[in-house]
């Protein structure tokens, strides 16, 4: 079965790899995990209120109702109680209802950022984030067995189901919002002078959800990209710099002097500024723990991933708060978060959660939380961008993928870039060497540069951060210099 979980579920090409047949097969494996008792053991919780309850979500790509439609009457075949989002719906308010519903565990088909061709399979835990690598394994050792056994899943009609009172509708985005009420100040929101915002939605299953919990606050909110378009406008979905020239746009023209940008599943952030300047997660995440702990007085331990902005530690040893570095991926961080005391946690790719909600990456509060900041200093994202920057220096960061001339071993590429470690990069010194996730160099000036390479496919995926575009560059070639080196 070409059928492998990562480390946020699975994905694959729609009619290829992700077809119905191996979605039942998946579902069916994910019925027997959570009924076996060792699902609730690998959790991060002892126990559950509902341990017989599956909450189920579906983002807005092609066909992503009918295959939750098909997890629900596979999973309620095996007794199983399913709430089934009754629309589509951000990744975050499932995982926020996994946990709100006392429920053993969440399942939202979608595939996030990636092309439209995919589509997939994310499975959440009981305490309303990713499902743990050891639960990811144990639906794999299901469907081998599964497989080996020649048992096929069990269905049920979906009408019976919901009939018998197995599979329940309901709308997600209710306790979701009411949640998010308590975390964001949306009085200061109606109070503020001028700020007029503009989502891109980017088709996602994010569209709508910003501006209906901004209706009442009394600012001219305009949605882009909010109807639905199973193809995405033909883009990746994802909002970084080269996806969101409409958002650009829209600011430039006049509609807005915020732009908010979500995924397509609404877990991930990405802005624009009043002149219409792409503001990259990095600074999304410098200023929300600069406001948190200035304005808002909180404190607590300061989660990043590996490749993600030393702004945070500049700001660590400034507030005298504790820094983590994770390896990639957001359920690290929500490692941190279920363990100790965060205020907050983010991955560059536009993960970001703080004190008060779930570990998991959430788009729609997040920009929430921009738009608090925004309205309450009464300046600009680009003046408050600045003003950060004057207040810690200015940080320029990039990433390029670069590929090998032939494989090398993951192993052996990490081996090589510790043993050929360079004594300075560009005339800065290099201070410290981080091996959590690939090798990163950390330069004396909080400069960095990270190598990871695949482990797939002969590819080194190569990451820069430094204070000018000028040594950003310098950084990356010498990434270039160790692919050029692999004959």
């Amino acid at each position: 079965m070409a059928i492998n979980f990562g480390t946020d579920g699975w994905r694959a090409v729609i009619s290829d790899t992700f077809t119905f047949d191996n979605l039942r097969i998946v579902s069916q494996a994910v019925a027997d995990a959570v009924q076996s008792g060792t699902w609730l053991k690998l959790s991060k919780v002892s126990k559950v209120e509902n341990p017989n309850r599956i909450v189920i979500g579906y983002d807005t790509r092609f066909l992503s109702d009918r295959y939750a439609k098909e997890v629900a009457r596979i999973l309620a075949a095996n007794g199983l109680e399913v709430y089934l989002s009754q629309s589509a719906s951000p990744t975050p308010a499932i995982s926020f209802a996994t946990r709100d519903f006392g429920a053993i565990a969440g399942v939202m088909i979608t595939a996030s950022h990636n092309a439209p061709r995919y589509n997939g399979f994310k499975l959440k835990a009981a305490f309303g984030g990713s499902a743990l690598p050891e639960q990811c394994d144990l639906i794999e050792v299901y469907m081998n067995d599964n497989e080996t056994r020649g048992r096929g899943p069990n269905i049920m009609d979906f009408d019976k189901a919901r009939d018998l009172g197995l599979i329940k509708t309901f709308n997600p985005i209710i306790e979701y919002g009411n949640h998010i009420r308590k975390l964001i100040d949306f009085d200061a929101i109606a109070n503020a002078k001028d700020v007029r915002i503009v989502v891109d939605s980017m088709y996602g299953s994010g569209r709508g959800v910003i501006p209906n919990l901004l209706q009442g606050t009394g600012r001219e909110v305009t949605e882009i990209r909010g109807e639905l378009n199973p193809g995405f406008g033909g883009i990746h979905p994802e909002p970084i710099n080269r996806f969101l020239g409409s958002l650009a746009g829209a600011i430039s023209s006049g509609l807005g002097n915020l732009g908010l940008a979500t995924d397509g599943d609404a877990d991930r952030i990405g802005a624009m500024d009043d002149r219409g300047s792409f503001v990259d997660p990095h600074k999304i995440l410098a200023l929300a723990i600069r406001y948190l702990h200035e304005e808002k007085g909180l404190s607590g331990a300061l989660v990043r991933t590996v490749s993600t902005t030393r702004m945070i530690d500049v700001l660590g040893r400034k507030y005298g708060l504790e820094v983590f570095e994770t390896p990639v991926g957001f359920n690290h961080i929500a490692d941190h978060m279920m363990e100790r005391d965060v205020l907050i946690g983010g991955e560059e790719s536009g993960g970001i959660s703080f004190k008060g909600h779930i570990p998991e990456g959430d788009g729609v509060i997040m920009g929430l939380l921009v738009t608090e900041i925004v309205a309450k200093s009464g300046k600009t994202l680009s003046e408050l961008v600045q003003s950060l920057e004057d207040e810690i220096g200015a940080f320029c960061y990039d990433r390029i993928d670069l590929r090998l001339a032939r494989p090398v071993a993951k192993k052996d590429m990490i081996d090589m870039l510790i043993k050929k470690a360079p004594a300075e990069i560009g005339g800065v010194k290099v201070a410290d060497i981080s091996t959590k996730d690939g090798v990163k160099y950390i330069l004396a000036d909080d400069g960095w540069l990270l190598i990871r390479p695949s482990g797939t496919e002969p590819v080194l995926r190569v990451y820069a951060e430094a204070h000018t575009p000028e040594m950003v560059k310098t950084l990356l070639n010498y990434g270039n210099t160790i692919a050029d080196s692999v004959k």
